[in-house]
């Protein structure tokens, strides 16, 4: 693991641990077993490099703090909705259920001069706990004894906000729209998450 990736790494647990939150222990040894901290955030997209999940995380966690922050100077009363501790929770666990599902590969393309030559890249597999994107996030975290409170249950259940939304299943579009009426930190996760990924680098 290289030195930005530590000290990202060490960032990332220092946060989490300051959150004062029981058991955080216990969450950041399992992932680790999972390979969080070696993981990339996607396959061709954003921060498709190893430690890249933990990069992708940190910046949701900042450009959530910064949304936090203007959004309380414009409503004062979001700053009780959004306590730091549920912005940290939320935005640097959303994406738990990315830890084991890329595996590294080799493929092949063609070069700009119509040669085909191999190169890094990964694959993913969801096999293993197939139940949703933002429900495998969530029970990963309950399953490492972290007491979620439901504002967070919500916020990164829905991280990828109408994007994982059925519009033809009336019963989870209406589930949806109750997160966002529930809790304020639902719509804060999901725009940092989109922000963040709009401004993060790829490597293959």
């Amino acid at each position: 693991m290289d030195n930005t990736i530590e000290k990202e790494k060490e960032r990332f647990c220092k946060l989490l641990l300051d959150t004062g939150r029981e058991n955080m222990e216990y969450v950041i040894e399992d992932l680790e077993a999972l390979g969080f901290f070696k993981a990339p955030a996607s396959v061709r997209n954003h921060d498709n490099y190893e430690g890249g999940l933990v990069h992708h995380s940190l910046q949701v966690y900042d450009t959530a703090m910064a949304l936090r922050e203007a959004l309380i100077k414009l409503n004062p009363e979001l700053e009780l909705q959004l306590p730091p501790d549920s912005v940290a929770v939320a935005t640097l666990l959303h994406d738990v259920c990315k830890a084991d599902i890329y595996r590294k590969t080799v493929r092949q393309r063609k070069n700009e001069v119509g040669q085909y030559e191999k190169y890094d890249d990964y694959s993913y597999d969801y096999s293993d706990l197939p139940v949703g994107h933002g429900e495998k996030s969530v029970i990963r975290l309950l399953r490492s004894g972290l007491d979620l409170e439901d504002n967070e249950i919500l916020a990164i259940r829905w991280h990828m906000g109408p994007w994982e939304v059925d519009t033809t299943n009336r019963e989870q579009e209406g589930m949806y729209r109750q997160a966002q009426q529930n809790s304020p930190l639902v719509a804060l996760v999901h725009n940092a998450d989109s922000f963040a990924a709009l401004t993060q680098k790829t490597s293959f």
